[in-house]
This record gives C-alpha cells, sequence and structure tokens, in this order.
C-alpha cells in the first residue's frame, strides 16, 4: 500500500516505523528537514520537505497515485485542509486526521465529504484520557483494552507471590474459578514472550496478558495478584490538554487534584472543573506535594509535556507515599529505561494512539487495534468474512486453523451489528445501530474446539508485529465470494 504521512513528529515517526516493517511504500512529509533526515537514517521510505498542505508539496510527495494519507502533524488545520485537497485535487481514497482541538468534536459535519473530507478522523487527548481512565477504574492493572465496544477486555498484570495461579500451571485456572470463562493470551517473563500452554506455570514477576468477558476481570485479576482497594483520590499533575480533560472525566466519581505552575491555566481551570481543586504550583516541588498530602493518593498522574519533570514528579511522589504512580512520556527511550524504575505505569502517547490509526491501515476488516509493550506486539478486532469455501477461518474449529507460531486467538464476539468505523475512534455507536442489538451480542472464550462463524468478531494477540501480514492473508476471501 503506498502511504503518505503528513507530519514527521512523534505520532508521524512512530506510525513510520510501523508501517515501513511491514512492506508498505512510506513517504513522510514535514516542515522540518532536520527531523526527515533523522527518520530517512533510519527506515526504508521516502521523504519530501515542506508544508504538508500545499498542492505543490502533496504533487511532489507522491499523491496522484496514493492509496492513503495520513494528516498527522502538530496542526488541526493543516490537517484538515491536507485531506481536503487530497480528495478535490488527488482523489486520494482514504483521508485519515488526528484533530486535537475539542471544538472539532461538538461539529462532526466538519469532516463530511461535502467539507473537509476527512474519512476517519482520531483523537489522541481522548484516546488517551480513556486509556488513563481504564487504569485507575483497575489499579492493580499495567493495561486494559477494550474491544468489541467494550465487552470484551484484554488486561496485562505482574504476577504476585501468594496468588491462586501463581506457581500453578494454566490448566488448573478452571479449577480456581469454574464459573468464569477466560484464557491467557500471553506472557512475558523478563521481557522474553512464552506462548502459553496447559502445562505453562505462572511464576511471580511475570506480565501476564488474559482475555475475559468485561464483567469478569476483576475475578480473574484475583487470581494472579491481590485486589487492592478501590481508587477514591486522584492527583494530576499538569493542566494542559490531557489532565483537564482527565479531571474533568473524573471529579464526579474521585477526589480530584490537580497541579498547574501556568497562572493563568489556573484560572481558567478553576472556572471549567466544578469539584476538582485547582493548584497552583511546580508539580517537582518536594514541599508542595507534602503540603498537598501526596502520601494519601491512591494515583498520582504526571501529565505535564515536559518528560524529565513528569518522570522526577512521578519518582518523587512514589517515595513520599503515593500508592500508585502514572507518567506520560513522549520519548520512547525514557519509557524503557523507566519500566524498570519507581514508575509504576509509563504510557507513551504515540504508542496509544497508533492502534487507533492501524485499524484502518490494516488490510480485511479490522475494527480495533491495540500496540502492547511499547509497539512490540499487539493485540486485534477482525471480523471474518465469507464461507467454509472462501474463507480460511469461517467452519473451522480453532485447533485446524493455521496461524503463525505466536500468534493466539484469545476470544469470539457473536452478534455484533455492523460498526462504522469513522465513529471508533471516538468510542461512539454508529447511531442507526440499535443499542438492543448491541446488548444481544455474545461473547465466547476460544478454546481449542471453537468454531468460527462469518461476521464473528475475532480478538488475537500477536507476540511479533512481523506476523500481522500472515494474519490478514489468513482472514481474507476469496476473490469469488466478493
Amino acid at each position: 500500500m503506498k502511504i503518505l504521512i503528513l507530519g514527521a513528529g512523534r505520532v508521524g515517526s512512530t506510525v513510520a516505523e510501523s508501517l515501513v516493517s511491514e512492506a508498505n511504500d512510506i513517504t513522510v512529509v514535514d516542515i522540518a528537514a532536520n527531523q526527515l533526515a533523522l527518520l530517512q537514517d533510519r527506515f526504508d521510505l521516502r521523504t519530501v520537505a515542506g508544508n504538508a498542505s500545499h498542492p505543490s508539496v502533496l504533487k511532489r510527495a507522491g499523491a496522484e497515485d496514493t492509496d492513503m494519507v495520513l494528516a498527522v502533524t502538530e496542526s488541526d488545520e493543516i490537517n484538515l485542509v491536507a485531506c481536503k485537497i487530497a480528495a478535490s485535487l488527488f482523489n486520494i481514497p482514504t483521508k485519515i486526521a488526528r484533530i486535537r482541538a475539542s471544538d472539532f468534536l461538538k461539529h462532526p459535519d466538519i469532516f463530511s465529504q461535502k467539507n473537509f473530507c476527512v474519512d476517519y478522523a482520531i483523537y489522541p487527548e481522548q484516546i488517551l484520557t480513556e486509556y488513563i481512565e481504564k487504569l485507575i477504574e483497575f489499579p492493580e492493572a499495567l493495561q486494559v483494552l477494550d474491544f468489541a465496544s467494550g465487552k470484551v477486555s484484554l488486561v496485562a498484570v505482574r504476577a504476585l507471590q501468594g496468588r491462586p495461579l501463581v506457581g500453578h500451571q494454566l490448566q488448573t485456572l478452571r479449577k480456581h474459578i469454574p464459573n468464569i470463562d477466560t484464557r491467557v493470551a500471553a506472557i512475558f517473563r523478563k521481557d522474553r514472550p512464552i506462548i502459553p500452554e496447559g502445562s505453562s506455570a505462572i511464576e511471580e514477576g511475570d506480565e501476564v496478558f488474559f482475555i475475559a468477558a468485561t464483567q469478569d476481570i476483576r475475578v480473574v485479576m484475583s487470581e494472579l495478584r491481590s485486589m487492592d482497594k478501590p481508587v477514591k483520590r486522584v492527583m494530576i499533575g499538569g493542566g494542559g490538554k490531557i489532565g483537564r480533560r482527565l479531571a474533568e472525566a473524573l471529579e464526579k466519581e474521585y477526589q480530584v487534584r490537580i497541579i498547574e505552575r501556568d497562572g493563568k491555566i489556573c484560572e481558567l481551570l478553576s472556572q471549567e472543573l466544578h469539584y476538582a481543586l485547582v493548584l497552583h504550583g511546580d508539580i517537582t516541588d518536594e514541599e508542595l506535594l507534602e503540603d498537598e498530602n501526596v502520601a494519601e493518593m491512591d494515583v498520582f498522574c504526571a501529565l505535564t509535556n515536559d518528560d524529565e519533570n513528569n518522570i522526577m514528579a512521578s519518582l518523587l511522589a512514589k517515595r513520599l507515599g503515593a500508592r500508585k504512580v502514572i507518567a506520560l512520556i513522549n520519548r520512547s527511550v525514557y519509557v524503557d529505561l523507566v519500566q524498570s524504575s519507581g514508575i509504576d505505569i509509563a504510557i507513551s502517547p504515540a504508542q496509544v494512539t497508533i492502534g487507533s490509526l492501524l485499524a484502518y491501515v490494516r488490510q480485511g476488516d479490522v475494527a480495533a487495534v491495540h500496540s502492547l509493550r511499547r509497539g512490540a506486539a499487539e493485540a486485534l478486532e477482525l471480523v471474518a468474512h465469507g464461507d467454509s469455501q472462501s474463507s480460511n477461518i469461517v467452519g473451522r474449529k480453532i485447533e485446524d486453523i493455521k496461524l503463525p507460531k505466536g500468534a493466539t486467538i484469545g476470544a469470539i464476539v457473536r452478534g455484533l451489528p455492523p460498526q462504522n468505523k469513522r465513529w471508533l475512534s471516538t468510542g461512539a455507536i454508529e447511531e442507526s445501530n440499535n443499542a438492543k442489538d448491541w446488548d444481544k451480542a455474545r461473547v465466547i472464550i476460544a478454546h481449542h474446539d471453537t468454531v468460527i462463524e462469518s461476521e464473528d468478531h475475532v480478538i488475537l494477540f500477536v507476540i511479533n508485529k512481523k506476523m500481522i501480514r500472515q494474519i490478514e492473508r489468513l482472514f481474507q476471501v476469496s476473490a469469488s465470494f466478493l
């Protein structure tokens, strides 16, 4: 596929790295020539220096025969104009825009074919906010990812010595929780993947990924680690877009304190937030954190735009007694470094966001993609089409499907109505869908004798992204069916 990426910032660079490894023809456009030079040194791709919203620049980048444009610059306006030009002048089939301003969310008609011709809109701040909300809701988890519109969850936890399943084989899981069906999708031990089998034993410190119906995940988690008391108090460092959104989302259910060093932003936050306590100060100020009782906080979130401040504030909050600390870190090299420090969870915004973009880039009917373990692994939700004659998946037992080694089918959701992928990035359901139809959908945890039916949503865990193309081909139907 020929893909044009507009913007060589963190998101654009991360997307380029992911897609170039999958044998796509990638061209990156950015006004910063030095950033493009760094990308070209690292990856096999083409770069063009210039303004991404200028027709002449897009033409030089090969827009005339491009399959998809990903407009992910820092400017919403450039992204919107670029999509309009891509449609009007170059007839590019698929246009995806990264949008940051929440005001655009209130007016979705802006993206229509009559206006800016954006096929899919991605809202990074909203995606990040929802991601952090899940981590606060389930403080024992390292990751909590939703599939099939929230019916199924993939959860990562660190196994704790003394819990029922730790030190025992996976085949004993059913004995511990006989009334709940779940499946361990993968185990990572000292960063080395272990393909789970019935005889596999979980050891203390293992990072365990399991899949279950969303309402069952707390019970399954209790088999692997002690359940913390529910979160009540949250302190947020940074009142920018993400910090403000998170405070708005949490303030009705939790006791929220938000610290911001810019006095003018504090004034705005005080006007916009109704229940949260707004504090003017520096999140790395030890005296301020002590005065504001950081030791009593269940979760401390460092969400400023400064990686170093987020790291230092998180380490300081942890030392002062905060139960769980979460740091937003843009530079991927920092994320790898702090994972073994006192910081409980380091979040890479680009890695969290990239899944929403990849859902539209993947071949076949892909409903959702989540990047795992800092981009090394992926979880996908694909829709099976066809019949036993035209498909390699439909009508077959899972044990008969030739999955690449390291790929695991974790669950199937049967009976979901068709979805409008444009709105999946915002978590909304297409208005024409009847809510009762969603309630009828059934979660089936995958076992060796489970048979996949047409239109099933199949959730897979892939320990290595290099397998993605094989899986996409596996889900493709024959030309005769089409």
